[in-house]
Protein backbone atom coordinates (compact mmCIF):
# COMPACT_ATOMS: atom_id res chain seq x y z
CA UNK A 1 0.00 0.00 0.00
CA UNK A 2 1.00 3.68 0.06
CA UNK A 3 0.34 6.64 1.15
CA UNK A 4 1.12 10.41 0.27
CA UNK A 5 4.16 12.24 1.78
CA UNK A 6 4.53 13.46 5.24
CA UNK A 7 1.97 16.84 5.12
CA UNK A 8 2.85 19.98 7.47
CA UNK A 9 -0.90 21.12 8.40
CA UNK A 10 -2.06 24.07 10.81
CA UNK A 11 -3.75 23.18 14.09
CA UNK A 12 -7.37 22.74 13.63
CA UNK A 13 -6.96 21.51 10.01
CA UNK A 14 -8.94 18.67 8.60
CA UNK A 15 -7.18 15.92 6.84
CA UNK A 16 -8.22 12.96 4.42
CA UNK A 17 -5.84 10.21 3.81
CA UNK A 18 -6.13 7.32 1.09
CA UNK A 19 -4.04 3.73 1.57
CA UNK A 20 -3.85 2.06 -2.24
CA UNK A 21 -3.51 -1.43 -1.99
CA UNK A 22 -2.15 -3.70 -4.17
CA UNK A 23 -4.66 -6.09 -6.22
CA UNK A 24 -1.46 -8.57 -5.87
CA UNK A 25 -2.25 -9.28 -1.99
CA UNK A 26 -6.10 -10.56 -2.44
CA UNK A 27 -7.31 -8.77 0.39
CA UNK A 28 -10.12 -5.70 0.40
CA UNK A 29 -10.39 -2.50 1.67
CA UNK A 30 -12.95 -3.39 3.57
CA UNK A 31 -10.97 -5.50 5.63
CA UNK A 32 -8.38 -2.25 6.57
CA UNK A 33 -7.99 -0.23 9.63
CA UNK A 34 -6.17 2.67 10.55
CA UNK A 35 -4.25 3.92 13.68
CA UNK A 36 -2.73 7.44 14.84
CA UNK A 37 0.33 6.97 17.15
CA UNK A 38 -0.67 2.93 18.13
CA UNK A 39 -4.34 3.87 18.82
CA UNK A 40 -6.95 2.73 16.66
CA UNK A 41 -8.91 5.29 14.99
CA UNK A 42 -12.58 4.92 15.24
CA UNK A 43 -14.86 3.12 12.88
CA UNK A 44 -16.89 5.65 11.19
CA UNK A 45 -13.61 8.13 10.14
CA UNK A 46 -13.45 5.53 7.75
CA UNK A 47 -14.43 5.20 3.97
CA UNK A 48 -14.07 2.60 1.53
CA UNK A 49 -13.79 4.17 -2.02
CA UNK A 50 -12.83 1.03 -3.93
CA UNK A 51 -12.16 -2.57 -3.35
CA UNK A 52 -7.92 -1.02 -3.20
CA UNK A 53 -8.89 2.32 -1.44
CA UNK A 54 -9.43 2.97 2.18
CA UNK A 55 -9.43 6.48 3.67
CA UNK A 56 -9.84 7.68 6.59
CA UNK A 57 -10.52 12.02 7.73
CA UNK A 58 -9.66 13.87 10.49
CA UNK A 59 -10.82 16.70 11.67
CA UNK A 60 -10.20 19.87 14.06
CA UNK A 61 -5.90 18.13 14.71
CA UNK A 62 -4.36 19.14 17.42
CA UNK A 63 -0.52 20.09 17.51
CA UNK A 64 1.70 16.99 17.10
CA UNK A 65 1.99 14.95 20.68
CA UNK A 66 6.25 14.30 19.25
CA UNK A 67 8.82 16.57 17.24
CA UNK A 68 9.25 13.67 14.57
CA UNK A 69 5.45 13.86 13.49
CA UNK A 70 2.12 12.00 14.24
CA UNK A 71 2.06 8.43 12.95
CA UNK A 72 -1.04 7.85 10.75
CA UNK A 73 -0.96 4.03 9.47
CA UNK A 74 -2.98 1.99 7.69
CA UNK A 75 -2.89 -1.69 8.67
CA UNK A 76 -4.36 -5.01 7.20
CA UNK A 77 -6.97 -6.73 9.38
CA UNK A 78 -4.24 -9.11 10.98
CA UNK A 79 -2.38 -6.01 12.24
CA UNK A 80 0.23 -5.62 9.45
CA UNK A 81 1.04 -2.21 8.51
CA UNK A 82 0.75 -1.69 4.89
CA UNK A 83 1.27 2.26 4.53
CA UNK A 84 2.27 5.01 6.91
CA UNK A 85 2.73 8.89 6.83
CA UNK A 86 4.10 11.30 9.81
CA UNK A 87 1.88 14.13 10.28
CA UNK A 88 3.17 16.84 11.23
CA UNK A 89 0.81 19.61 12.97
CA UNK A 90 1.70 22.43 15.07
CA UNK A 91 1.83 26.75 13.57
CA UNK A 92 4.19 29.17 12.79
CA UNK A 93 6.74 30.89 14.90
CA UNK A 94 5.99 34.23 16.73
CA UNK A 95 8.07 36.90 16.98
CA UNK A 96 10.98 36.07 19.39
CA UNK A 97 10.35 38.40 22.95
CA UNK A 98 12.55 39.22 26.28
CA UNK A 99 16.12 39.20 23.84
CA UNK A 100 18.83 39.92 26.43
CA UNK A 101 22.68 39.50 26.18
CA UNK A 102 25.59 39.80 28.07
CA UNK A 103 29.52 39.87 27.90
CA UNK A 104 32.09 38.04 30.01
CA UNK A 105 34.66 40.24 31.07
CA UNK A 106 34.31 41.65 27.42
CA UNK A 107 35.94 38.79 25.80
CA UNK A 108 32.95 36.90 24.30
CA UNK A 109 29.05 37.29 24.15
CA UNK A 110 25.96 35.41 25.52
CA UNK A 111 22.55 36.05 24.58
CA UNK A 112 18.98 34.49 25.89
CA UNK A 113 15.39 35.45 24.72
CA UNK A 114 11.93 33.60 24.97
CA UNK A 115 9.95 32.11 21.95
CA UNK A 116 6.61 34.20 22.05
CA UNK A 117 3.68 34.40 24.27
CA UNK A 118 2.27 31.19 22.64
CA UNK A 119 5.58 29.76 23.02
CA UNK A 120 5.19 25.99 21.89
CA UNK A 121 4.89 25.24 18.21
CA UNK A 122 4.76 21.71 18.14
CA UNK A 123 6.95 21.16 15.20
CA UNK A 124 10.58 21.82 14.70
CA UNK A 125 11.17 25.43 14.80
CA UNK A 126 15.00 26.57 14.05
CA UNK A 127 16.09 29.86 16.08
CA UNK A 128 19.17 31.88 14.76
CA UNK A 129 20.68 34.80 16.72
CA UNK A 130 22.38 37.71 13.92
CA UNK A 131 24.26 40.13 15.07
CA UNK A 132 26.55 42.56 12.88
CA UNK A 133 28.49 45.82 13.88
CA UNK A 134 25.58 48.60 13.41
CA UNK A 135 26.95 50.96 10.92
CA UNK A 136 29.24 48.66 8.47
CA UNK A 137 30.05 45.10 8.79
CA UNK A 138 28.89 41.80 7.77
CA UNK A 139 25.77 40.04 9.20
CA UNK A 140 26.87 37.06 11.08
CA UNK A 141 25.09 33.75 12.69
CA UNK A 142 25.73 32.92 16.10
CA UNK A 143 26.95 29.10 16.18
CA UNK A 144 27.22 27.59 19.87
CA UNK A 145 23.63 26.46 20.78
CA UNK A 146 25.12 23.99 23.39
CA UNK A 147 23.49 26.17 26.31
CA UNK A 148 20.46 25.96 27.23
CA UNK A 149 17.47 26.37 25.87
CA UNK A 150 17.11 29.26 23.24
CA UNK A 151 20.56 30.89 24.08
CA UNK A 152 23.60 31.30 22.03
CA UNK A 153 27.03 32.00 23.16
CA UNK A 154 29.53 34.13 20.43
CA UNK A 155 32.86 33.11 22.06
CA UNK A 156 35.24 35.63 20.45
CA UNK A 157 36.19 38.29 17.49
CA UNK A 158 34.24 41.19 18.89
CA UNK A 159 34.64 44.55 18.96
CA UNK A 160 34.47 47.08 21.68
CA UNK A 161 33.41 50.98 21.79
CA UNK A 162 31.40 49.94 18.22
CA UNK A 163 27.67 49.18 18.93
CA UNK A 164 26.32 46.18 17.45
CA UNK A 165 22.64 45.27 16.57
CA UNK A 166 21.60 41.95 17.75
CA UNK A 167 17.95 40.29 16.62
CA UNK A 168 16.58 36.35 16.38
CA UNK A 169 14.83 34.78 13.48
CA UNK A 170 12.78 31.85 14.14
CA UNK A 171 11.27 29.39 11.52
CA UNK A 172 9.27 26.39 11.08
CA UNK A 173 7.22 24.34 7.84
CA UNK A 174 4.80 27.00 8.09
CA UNK A 175 6.30 30.55 8.18
CA UNK A 176 8.73 32.78 10.26
CA UNK A 177 9.25 35.81 12.51
CA UNK A 178 11.77 37.88 13.38
CA UNK A 179 12.27 39.71 16.69
CA UNK A 180 12.80 43.52 17.47
CA UNK A 181 16.47 44.50 16.89
CA UNK A 182 18.42 45.25 19.96
CA UNK A 183 21.32 48.13 20.15
CA UNK A 184 24.29 47.37 22.19
CA UNK A 185 28.06 48.28 22.98
CA UNK A 186 29.56 45.03 24.86
CA UNK A 187 31.19 47.43 27.45
CA UNK A 188 27.76 48.19 28.33
CA UNK A 189 26.19 44.39 29.19
CA UNK A 190 29.39 43.25 30.94
CA UNK A 191 29.25 41.03 33.81
CA UNK A 192 32.70 39.08 35.54
CA UNK A 193 33.31 35.84 37.19
CA UNK A 194 32.37 35.95 41.30
CA UNK A 195 35.06 37.50 43.43
CA UNK A 196 37.67 35.06 44.53
CA UNK A 197 39.64 34.80 48.02
CA UNK A 198 36.40 35.24 49.76
CA UNK A 199 37.67 35.40 52.89
CA UNK A 200 34.87 35.04 56.38
CA UNK A 201 36.54 35.49 59.83
CA UNK A 202 36.21 36.92 63.66
CA UNK A 203 36.33 40.06 65.12
CA UNK A 204 38.57 39.26 67.80
CA UNK A 205 36.26 38.25 70.84
CA UNK A 206 33.34 40.21 69.43
CA UNK A 207 30.16 37.83 69.69
CA UNK A 208 28.00 39.67 67.15
CA UNK A 209 30.33 40.47 64.61
CA UNK A 210 32.49 38.87 61.13
CA UNK A 211 34.60 40.41 58.66
CA UNK A 212 34.64 39.73 55.14
CA UNK A 213 37.31 40.23 52.94
CA UNK A 214 37.16 39.23 48.88
CA UNK A 215 39.63 40.00 46.23
CA UNK A 216 38.65 42.25 42.81
CA UNK A 217 37.74 40.46 39.63
CA UNK A 218 41.05 39.80 37.93
CA UNK A 219 39.86 39.60 34.20
CA UNK A 220 39.21 42.82 34.66
CA UNK A 221 42.27 44.01 36.28
CA UNK A 222 43.71 45.96 33.02
CA UNK A 223 40.14 47.75 32.48
CA UNK A 224 39.43 51.38 34.13
CA UNK A 225 35.75 50.84 35.76
CA UNK A 226 34.52 51.03 39.04
CA UNK A 227 33.31 47.28 40.66
CA UNK A 228 29.91 47.77 43.33
CA UNK A 229 29.62 44.57 45.35
CA UNK A 230 26.41 42.87 47.12
CA UNK A 231 27.25 40.68 49.88
CA UNK A 232 24.37 37.97 51.58
CA UNK A 233 24.58 35.53 54.65
CA UNK A 234 22.11 32.96 55.98
CA UNK A 235 22.74 30.78 59.38
CA UNK A 236 23.91 27.16 59.00
CA UNK A 237 20.43 26.25 59.54
CA UNK A 238 18.38 28.26 57.33
CA UNK A 239 17.83 28.42 53.28
CA UNK A 240 17.08 32.31 53.72
CA UNK A 241 19.51 34.76 52.43
CA UNK A 242 20.19 38.52 53.98
CA UNK A 243 21.52 40.67 50.97
CA UNK A 244 23.87 43.91 52.11
CA UNK A 245 23.11 45.97 49.14
CA UNK A 246 25.39 49.14 50.22
CA UNK A 247 29.19 47.26 50.62
CA UNK A 248 30.15 49.81 48.11
CA UNK A 249 33.33 49.20 45.79
CA UNK A 250 35.48 48.29 49.03
CA UNK A 251 36.77 45.02 49.09
CA UNK A 252 35.93 44.50 52.64
CA UNK A 253 33.10 44.92 54.71
CA UNK A 254 31.77 44.10 58.97
CA UNK A 255 29.00 42.26 59.98
CA UNK A 256 27.40 43.29 62.96
CA UNK A 257 24.61 42.84 64.92
CA UNK A 258 24.83 38.72 64.26
CA UNK A 259 24.02 35.78 66.69
CA UNK A 260 26.06 34.86 68.72
CA UNK A 261 27.42 31.11 68.85
CA UNK A 262 26.34 30.71 65.43
CA UNK A 263 27.51 29.55 62.27
CA UNK A 264 27.37 31.82 59.36
CA UNK A 265 27.54 31.42 55.68
CA UNK A 266 28.67 34.31 52.71
CA UNK A 267 29.00 34.74 49.63
CA UNK A 268 29.85 37.92 47.15
CA UNK A 269 28.98 38.99 43.53
CA UNK A 270 30.17 41.81 41.74
CA UNK A 271 29.02 44.60 39.52
CA UNK A 272 31.82 45.91 37.31
CA UNK A 273 30.24 49.17 36.80
CA UNK A 274 31.62 52.19 34.24
CA UNK A 275 33.93 50.30 32.22
CA UNK A 276 35.88 52.85 30.17
CA UNK A 277 33.52 55.27 30.69
CA UNK A 278 30.25 53.24 30.05
CA UNK A 279 26.86 54.87 31.44
CA UNK A 280 24.83 51.64 31.82
CA UNK A 281 24.49 49.93 35.39
CA UNK A 282 26.78 46.77 34.51
CA UNK A 283 25.09 42.97 35.45
CA UNK A 284 25.95 41.20 38.57
CA UNK A 285 28.27 38.10 38.20
CA UNK A 286 27.10 35.18 40.08
CA UNK A 287 27.49 34.53 43.38
CA UNK A 288 30.81 32.96 44.97
CA UNK A 289 30.87 30.03 46.68
CA UNK A 290 29.95 29.95 50.12
CA UNK A 291 32.67 30.79 52.92
CA UNK A 292 31.92 29.41 56.48
CA UNK A 293 32.84 31.39 60.07
CA UNK A 294 31.64 30.80 63.35
CA UNK A 295 30.44 33.92 65.83
CA UNK A 296 31.73 33.28 69.12
CA UNK A 297 29.61 33.54 72.45
CA UNK A 298 26.26 32.70 72.99
CA UNK A 299 22.66 32.74 71.26
CA UNK A 300 21.16 36.22 70.64
CA UNK A 301 19.20 36.83 67.63
CA UNK A 302 19.04 40.50 65.53
CA UNK A 303 19.45 41.43 62.06
CA UNK A 304 22.80 41.80 60.21
CA UNK A 305 24.28 44.88 58.76
CA UNK A 306 27.66 46.33 57.40
CA UNK A 307 27.55 48.65 60.84
CA UNK A 308 30.23 48.57 63.64
CA UNK A 309 28.48 47.41 66.80
CA UNK A 310 31.27 46.20 69.35
CA UNK A 311 30.56 44.34 72.44
CA UNK A 312 33.80 42.79 74.63
CA UNK A 313 31.49 40.04 76.13
CA UNK A 314 33.55 36.33 75.78
CA UNK A 315 31.60 33.41 75.31
CA UNK A 316 32.22 29.94 77.56
CA UNK A 317 32.08 28.03 74.65
CA UNK A 318 34.69 30.27 72.98
CA UNK A 319 36.70 29.47 76.18
CA UNK A 320 36.20 25.79 76.25
CA UNK A 321 37.24 25.72 72.59
CA UNK A 322 40.61 27.58 73.63
CA UNK A 323 41.55 25.13 76.33
CA UNK A 324 40.78 22.27 74.31
CA UNK A 325 42.79 23.70 71.42
CA UNK A 326 45.21 24.42 73.87
CA UNK A 327 45.40 20.89 75.37
CA UNK A 328 45.60 18.86 72.24
CA UNK A 329 49.02 21.58 71.48
CA UNK A 330 50.31 20.15 74.26
CA UNK A 331 49.71 16.71 73.96
CA UNK A 332 49.66 16.12 70.10
CA UNK A 333 53.35 15.67 69.34
CA UNK A 334 53.35 17.80 66.16
CA UNK A 335 49.98 18.70 65.68
CA UNK A 336 51.17 22.57 65.88
CA UNK A 337 48.57 24.50 63.25
CA UNK A 338 45.63 23.66 65.52
CA UNK A 339 43.46 26.58 66.29
CA UNK A 340 40.08 27.64 66.91
CA UNK A 341 40.10 27.78 62.92
CA UNK A 342 39.49 24.22 62.61
CA UNK A 343 36.35 24.06 64.76
CA UNK A 344 34.75 26.65 61.59
CA UNK A 345 35.99 24.49 59.19
CA UNK A 346 34.75 21.42 60.32
CA UNK A 347 31.39 22.87 59.98
CA UNK A 348 31.84 23.67 56.77
CA UNK A 349 33.02 20.34 55.99
CA UNK A 350 30.08 18.60 57.84
CA UNK A 351 27.84 20.71 55.32
CA UNK A 352 29.27 20.16 51.94
CA UNK A 353 30.86 16.55 52.53
CA UNK A 354 28.84 13.76 50.80
CA UNK A 355 30.72 10.78 49.66
CA UNK A 356 32.43 8.17 52.06
CA UNK A 357 35.76 7.62 52.81
CA UNK A 358 37.29 5.06 54.96
CA UNK A 359 41.03 5.83 55.32
CA UNK A 360 43.27 8.77 53.98
CA UNK A 361 46.82 9.22 52.43
CA UNK A 362 49.27 8.73 55.18
CA UNK A 363 51.54 11.54 54.37
CA UNK A 364 48.82 13.91 53.77
CA UNK A 365 46.40 13.99 57.09
CA UNK A 366 47.10 15.93 59.75
CA UNK A 367 43.78 16.26 62.19
CA UNK A 368 41.04 14.28 61.11
CA UNK A 369 36.96 14.86 62.29
CA UNK A 370 34.74 11.74 61.57
CA UNK A 371 31.25 12.27 61.87
CA UNK A 372 30.24 8.24 61.74
CA UNK A 373 26.55 9.26 61.79
CA UNK A 374 27.00 10.18 58.77
CA UNK A 375 29.91 7.96 57.54
CA UNK A 376 32.29 11.33 56.55
CA UNK A 377 35.77 11.90 57.35
CA UNK A 378 36.56 15.22 56.53
CA UNK A 379 40.37 16.11 56.47
CA UNK A 380 41.64 19.69 57.46
CA UNK A 381 45.44 19.63 58.20
CA UNK A 382 48.68 17.87 56.93
CA UNK A 383 50.70 15.39 58.81
CA UNK A 384 51.02 12.19 58.99
CA UNK A 385 48.65 10.02 61.14
CA UNK A 386 47.01 6.40 60.75
CA UNK A 387 43.24 5.91 59.65
CA UNK A 388 41.11 6.89 62.46
CA UNK A 389 39.74 4.04 64.77
CA UNK A 390 36.27 3.93 65.38
CA UNK A 391 34.75 5.08 68.60
CA UNK A 392 31.16 5.15 70.48
CA UNK A 393 28.09 5.64 67.62
CA UNK A 394 27.23 8.88 69.35
CA UNK A 395 30.47 10.58 69.15
CA UNK A 396 33.25 12.32 66.82
CA UNK A 397 36.50 10.84 66.92
CA UNK A 398 39.50 13.07 66.32
CA UNK A 399 43.07 11.72 66.02
CA UNK A 400 46.41 13.55 66.29
CA UNK A 401 48.79 11.28 67.28
CA UNK A 402 50.45 8.73 65.09
CA UNK A 403 53.19 7.69 67.42
CA UNK A 404 50.70 5.57 69.90
CA UNK A 405 48.61 2.95 68.83
CA UNK A 406 46.16 2.22 71.82
CA UNK A 407 43.63 5.15 73.51
CA UNK A 408 45.84 6.44 76.75
CA UNK A 409 43.35 9.38 77.60
CA UNK A 410 40.18 10.40 76.68
CA UNK A 411 39.13 13.77 76.52
CA UNK A 412 35.76 14.96 75.87
CA UNK A 413 34.36 17.68 75.63
CA UNK A 414 30.79 19.31 74.34
CA UNK A 415 31.21 22.01 71.60
CA UNK A 416 27.98 23.70 70.42
CA UNK A 417 26.00 20.48 71.42
CA UNK A 418 28.02 17.88 69.92
CA UNK A 419 30.69 15.46 71.74
CA UNK A 420 33.86 14.70 70.57
CA UNK A 421 36.57 12.48 71.55
CA UNK A 422 39.90 13.23 71.58
CA UNK A 423 41.73 9.78 71.46
CA UNK A 424 46.09 9.40 71.98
Amino acid sequence: GNLSLDPVLHIGSSLTAVCTISTELEITARSLYWTLNGKRLARNTYKVLSPTESSVTLHQLNGSLQRSGDNLVCHRSNGEVLAGSCLYVGSPPEKPINLTCWSRNTKDLSCRWSPGSQGETFINTKYILKYKLKWYGKEKDCEDYTGQMYTCYVPRDLAIFTPYEVWVEASNQLGSAASDVITLDILDVVTTDPPPDVLVSRVGDLEDQLSVRWGSPPALKDYLFQAKYQIRYRVEESDEWKVIDDAGNQTSCRLASLRAGTVYFVQVRCNPIGIYGSKKAGIWSDWSHSTAASTPGIDRSHIGSCDSKPTEHNSTLRKELKQFFGWMRKHSYGCTDVSIKLYDQWRVWLQKAQKTHDQVSKDKTHLLIRHISRQQIITVGTHDIGPVKRRKKQHFAVLCDPQKREPKDLFILLINRLTFDCVY
